[in-house]
């Protein structure tokens, strides 16, 4: 099938009509220039980290720049850099003198490639695209490691293929051929008025992404537009959809969920989810492949109360083909939202029904309002959760489940005080300044509320205060941790005024109080579950140059058990019960099938048939093993892999009703693979309470 559309230049010349600003006016202020001394003398001065600017710097700077503004080797030709060769040898002169000239002339001739580039694909349309897809040709899906081209003809060869592959995912797609012009038009378009809107600010924001980033990914510079908006966007940045999203070469991709945000109830996306059209409330989709991260993110914000349309590629698909759309309404996080909340599992063993607690933590939140009022009844994470230990303290429960999955941290003081319900007081964080100097944190109380069995659920989206406190638990020796490797967040920042704009610098780093650093590996769990999340794309250890891990000197506490007597024990019966659970089996053979996936998709095919075969041979293997656990379950079959998620017991989204106890020893069909990794922590939990309890005895008689 050829795809042939043949349309007048009118819409193309009138868009190279539009006067854009000249190249020439994009130059460096004064104050940027200042700036830029200021953010070098921040980073040699005020970083945990020993930076020296210097060549070796410069290099590892150059590089970073360039792969921001052209990291797909799309744009710029092998002489455009190397005419700027220099800059490996003299960035650090540069902002250390504030002498922004030749990196402001490297960005001119990115667009001035860029510009070229774009009215090059858009006279492209207006000739008609003649694309047969019968070919034998492949198109290399990451070209970050490629060689630089080598002139305009390596350059219009790549750019052909990409708009034959643009052109057949869309057709694909079931869009026609007058619809897939459209969009790729709308693309193209949208891009080049975005580029010809780049001020100077713009410029010396990517630039200074390229300084801070060279040193660590959380360090960041804020123009003075950010920096005024800082306090107002910290406010609403738990409305919209309450999702976190960060850009993926030319695709926007969702990096987090907020815990009890409108995303995360509707259940419709999840982390590495790549967001290729926006849309509201009854009108069409716009495409935002290509598009800058902020106006993405500025379409899908909007008042409370409104749908937002999102066509979505599900993170587990190889292929940008197949897509979803989706809604969600715009809604306000509330306190409420995120409060934790407990209930009671029901688990039978040996024709005895035990009772066990489970306690969701969504982030660690404290009412500062409140609490600098001096209220004494002010909403806090320990304080909420206080009260759903003593409730079921109450209901007779054999143990607790503390559930920390998704939950990205919070309040310090909150993870200090909330490991203080589980110990007798005693340090339970390590912070390292970049002088060396270490200061000790930890809970002053005296006394327990809770020392019964504890069993805490972590995954890869638990960051930063849910990993110190997970570390803490696992050091103390004070109960299990379970579920997959934490996400490694272990670095402090602080925002520090500029004479132009602020800096975000990171100045310290977390330690457990075994001394070993939480930062890059995060924690790992004493029994691990199999997970869908891949830790090469989501995670501290997916991000470009982030800090290592490392340790201090361990601290003085004491041990209140030594869970890892029973590992052996518990981590062969989970074996037994996960081999048999539908749930838990699909979710190691999904893993593994996506991962060998990944491994093997490096490339499309541009030959439409080929391509329908290697997806739909692909997603064959994935409905094939979401049916086998339907099957298990007693679900009834799908015949669309990506129909999945419309189904709560296929996804990871639906809520464990709490209303009413929840019995689960036969109940399996009714447990979305969500719930069935809480099940399985209260039958982990169940273990070692017996396993503890019968020792104890033992010791004690």
């Amino acid at each position: 099938m050829s795809l042939f559309v043949t349309l007048g230049r009118a819409a193309t010349l009138a868009l190279l009509l539009v006067a854009g600003p000249a190249l020439a006016e994009l130059a460096p202020s004064d104050a940027q220039r200042k700036a830029a001394v200021e953010v070098a003398e921040s980073l040699r001065y005020g970083h945990y980290a020993d930076v020296s600017l210097d060549d070796e710097w410069s290099r590892q700077a150059f590089d970073r720049y360039l792969d921001i503004l052209d990291g797909q080797r799309a744009y710029l030709l092998r002489r455009d850099v190397e005419a700027f060769d220099d800059l490996a040898t003299t960035l650090d002169d540069a902002v250390l003198d504030g002498d922004l000239s030749r990196p402001f002339a490297l960005y001119r001739r990115y667009h001035e490639r860029a510009e070229a580039r774009l009215t090059w694909l858009l006279a492209r349309l207006d000739e008609g695209l003649d694309f047969s897809f019968d070919g034998d040709q492949r198109m290399v899906l990451d070209r970050e490691d490629t060689p630089w081209p080598g002139n305009e003809a390596a350059l219009d060869a790549l750019w052909t293929k990409r708009l034959q592959n643009a052109a057949l995912t869309l057709s694909i797609s079931d869009q026609s051929p007058e619809q897939v012009e459209d969009t790729l038009r709308q693309r193209y378009e949208g891009q080049l008025t975005r580029l010809r809107q780049t001020n100077e600010e713009d410029v010396f924001g990517l630039f200074m992404a390229a300084v801070t980033g060279s040193i660590d990914p959380h360090s960041e510079y804020l123009s003075p537009r950010q920096s005024e908006s800082f306090d107002i966007q910290m406010r609403l940045s738990l409305e919209g959809i309450g999702a976190l999203l960060q850009a993926d070469g030319e695709y926007v991709k969702v990096a987090s969920l907020v815990p009890g945000g409108p995303a995360e109830r509707a259940g419709v996306l999840q982390p590495a989810d790549r967001i290729v059209g926006v849309g509201q409330e009854g009108e069409e989709i716009v495409n935002v492949v290509g598009m800058r991260l902020d106006d993405v993110v500025d379409m899908i914000r909007g008042p409370k109360g409104s749908v937002v349309r999102l066509d979505v590629v599900p993170a587990q698909a190889v292929d940008m083909t197949r897509s979803k759309v989706v809604e969600i309404t715009r809604d306000t996080v509330n306190l409420e939202d995120q409060a934790a909340k407990g209930e009671v599992i029901e688990v039978e063993r040996d024709g005895e029904m035990h009772r066990l607690g489970m306690i969701d933590v969504p982030t660690f939140y404290v009412d500062f309002d409140a609490w600098q009022a001096g209220e004494e009844d002010y909403r806090s994470t320990t304080r909420d959760v206080a009260k759903e230990i003593e409730r079921l303290k109450a209901e007779g429960v054999e143990g607790i489940v503390l559930d920390l999955r998704d939950n990205g941290g919070g309040a310090l003081q909150e993870a200090n005080s909330l490991i203080g319900l589980f110990i007798d007081r005693g340090p339970t964080v390590q912070v390292r300044d970049a002088r060396g100097r270490i200061s000790l944190y930890g809970d002053t109380d005296s006394g327990t509320l809770y020392d019964g069995p504890l069993v805490v659920l972590v995954n890869r989206l638990s960051a930063s205060a849910s990993e110190i406190f997970a570390g803490a638990i696992q050091d103390y020796g004070r109960g299990l941790v379970v579920g997959n490797d934490t996400f490694g967040k272990g670095t402090v920042q602080t925002l520090d005024e500029l004479s132009h704009g602020q800096i975000k610098l990171t100045r310290a780093k977390f330690y457990r109080i075994s001394g070993e650093s939480t930062q890059h590996r995060g924690v790992t769990p004493d029994i691990q579950f199999p997970s869908l999340i891949d830790p090469e794309l989501i995670g501290e250890s997916s991000l470009d140059n982030a800090l290592g891990w490392d340790t201090v000197r361990q601290v003085q506490y004491r041990q209140y058990g030594e869970p890892q007597r029973y590992l052996e024990t518990l981590r062969e019966r989970h074996r037994r019960r996960a081999e048999d659970h539908p749930n838990f089996h699909y979710l190691e053979r999904q893993a593994k099938l996506a991962e060998r996936l990944r491994e093997q998709h490096t490339s499309v095919s541009l030959n439409r048939e080929q391509r329908r075969r290697e997806v739909e041979a692909q997603e064959t293997e994935q409905l094939a093993l979401e049916n086998q656990r339907r099957e298990a379950l007693g679900l009834e079959p799908l015949e669309e892999w990506i129909d999945a998620r419309d189904t709560p017991q296929a996804g990871v989204d639906a809520e464990p009703d709490t209303s009413t106890d929840t019995g689960t020893g036969t109940d399996a069909d009714a447990e979305p693979i969500d719930r069935a990794q809480v099940v399985e922590a209260a039958e982990i939990l169940l273990d070692f309470a017996r396993l503890d309890s019968g020792l104890r005895l033992a010791e004690y008689d």
